[in-house]
């Protein structure tokens, strides 16, 4: 099974994307979980730049999420909202096929950024009807660098608490894909 984690910071000490490499180590036997933490590569988008004139950042970030059995995504809030790059990336995929029906889950490194949280269950639930906002994490590392972050996530009640929202998750994905 191959999961795409998407952090929605384009920071480069992220604790949302350190969230997300911290996890990898934590996949079930058999799942693979790429990263994608490049939303700064990604133009602004444009209905007049979709179809054949659609840039080469998106078709691969596209491409990624294609071949993605399910989706995580990690975000910070920015003045209480979805950050202007992780709206953008969604607003890139709204009219594609690769994210319909996509099983789709919450990862959050902060214990606040709830009405933020609470506008990302709503777009991605209009972008794809396998939003499964049954399958959340959230972990209060606001503060904390990258090499922390590792540390506390490899502890075993963090570890534990990772571990069961992946397994959660590609539990969902398994329902959804009839197996």
């Amino acid at each position: 099974m191959k999961l795409l984690a998407i952090s929605g910071s384009a920071r480069q000490d992220s604790t949302n994307t350190a969230l997300l490499h911290a996890m990898k180590h934590l996949a079930p036997d058999g799942v693979e979980l790429s990263i994608f933490h490049r939303l700064d590569t990604l133009p602004v988008f444009s209905p007049d730049a979709e179809g054949e004139k659609t840039p080469v950042a998106v078709l691969r970030l596209l491409e990624q999420i294609g071949k993605a059995d399910g989706i995580i995504i990690a975000s910070p809030e920015y003045v209480r909202s979805i950050p202007g790059g992780m709206k953008n990336a969604i607003d890139w995929m709204v009219s594609r096929f690769e994210i319909i029906g996509k099983p789709i889950a919450l990862a959050h490194a902060s214990h606040r950024g709830d009405e933020m949280l609470a506008s990302l269950r709503t777009v991605l639930a209009t972008v794809s009807d396998g939003f499964l906002p049954h399958v959340f994490l959230r972990m209060p590392l606001v503060g904390k660098h990258p090499e922390d972050i590792a540390a506390l996530i490899a502890e075993p009640t963090q570890a534990s608490q990772v571990a069961r929202f992946l397994t959660d998750l590609t539990t969902a994905i398994r329902s959804r894909q009839g197996g």
